[in-house]
């Protein structure tokens, strides 16, 4: 049985983020000893190392929800659990996209700066006028 800074250790997740994920039911209640203390087992490990495999590769924690509850019932169709892999690859794709986006924005603005003075400064007066920007920055970190 594990204790829940070992566990924390060897998936590398924070102690508060076990907690955390418990207090969402992501992860099941552990068994605890007579003082209080929570213990793990192999399963809980497996379950917690797989939410955090899923978090690395972007998923939500509601797609993670879904997909450990196609997990825990290995008798159904694949599907939707290919659904969800599918919708994630498209919103890391749109990400890519705007990206890829702010990347060429960013090389033209700083092509475009003849490094004189900063009252001539390209990248400052770009920065200034955003009418000047090429991308929608509102949607990039989304």
């Amino acid at each position: 049985m594990l204790t829940i800074g070992t566990l924390a250790k060897r998936t590398g997740t924070k102690v508060q983020t076990v907690r955390y994920y418990e207090s969402i039911g992501l992860l099941p209640e552990p068994d605890r000893t007579e003082g209080g203390q929570r213990r793990y087992g192999p399963a809980d490990l497996d379950r917690l190392a797989f939410v955090r495999h899923g978090r690395q590769l972007g998923f939500s924690l509601e797609a993670i929800r879904d997909l450990l509850d196609l997990a825990d019932n290995p008798a159904q169709s694949c599907a939707d659990a290919d659904s969800i892999a599918r919708q994630q690859l498209k919103q890391v794709e749109e990400r890519i996209a705007r990206l890829q986006a702010l990347q060429v924005e960013l090389k033209r603005m700083i092509d475009d700066c003849g490094q004189h003075s900063v009252a001539q400064c390209r990248v400052l007066e770009v920065l200034r006028d955003h009418a000047e920007c090429l991308t929608d920055h509102a949607n990039i970190g989304a």
